[in-house]
């Protein structure tokens, strides 16, 4: 899979819908553990491709949260961006707000770290050291465990994820821990 989008291209598309940092963090976070998992996962071909949609899968969240991962579809169609890239983004709001099944690896590996990203986040800003660097499994499912801790973070959803992998639950989050801590800056 190849992307008719450069990086950098898609970088300005993320910034002109979105403003706030948090979104934008958010979205280099998913970018970052995209391309982690392409090269885990034997993709490292397509590493390029799997970070772009890691980049603008939430393009459309900040301007548009009631029409998302649907107005992104029209946006990037606008921009004559490539089908691959539009079913990979939008298929993670798959049974959220889309129909669209997330089919290719990549697409299955986005739509379970979308949401387990912001939980694993939160558990590192509760640390003293406010790093993912010593953030171990145990601590993350702690916290996975009590709903009311990144209560916006569907645990449904990340299951789902890790269902559709094929993975059991502690392998996606321990390998996304891993992830993050290959890009935290």
């Amino acid at each position: 899979m190849t992307s008719n989008i450069s990086r950098e291209e898609a970088w300005e598309l993320l910034k002109e819908y979105n403003e706030e940092e948090f979104h934008i963090q958010h979205a280099e976070t998913v970018e970052g553990v995209m391309k982690y998992f392409a090269e885990k996962l034997g993709y490292g071909d397509e590493k390029e491709f799997w970070g772009i949609a890691g980049l603008l899968h939430d393009l459309d969240f900040e301007k548009f949260p009631q029409e998302h991962c649907i107005k992104e579809q029209e946006i990037m169609r606008e921009r004559g961006i490539c089908e691959e890239i539009i079913h990979a983004t939008a298929s993670h709001g798959y049974e959220i707000t889309v129909d669209i099944k997330p089919e290719h690896k990549m697409e299955k590996v986005l739509y379970a770290v979308d949401e387990l990203t912001g939980l694993i986040g939160a558990v590192a800003l509760m640390r003293p050291s406010k790093s993912v660097q010593d953030l171990e499994l145990k601590s993350v499912k702690k916290k996975y465990k009590s709903k009311g801790f990144a209560a916006g973070c569907s645990r449904d959803v990340i299951e789902r994820g890790a269902n559709m992998l094929g993975w059991d639950l502690d392998y996606l989050i321990n390998e996304t821990i891993l992830a993050l801590r290959s890009i935290e800056k």
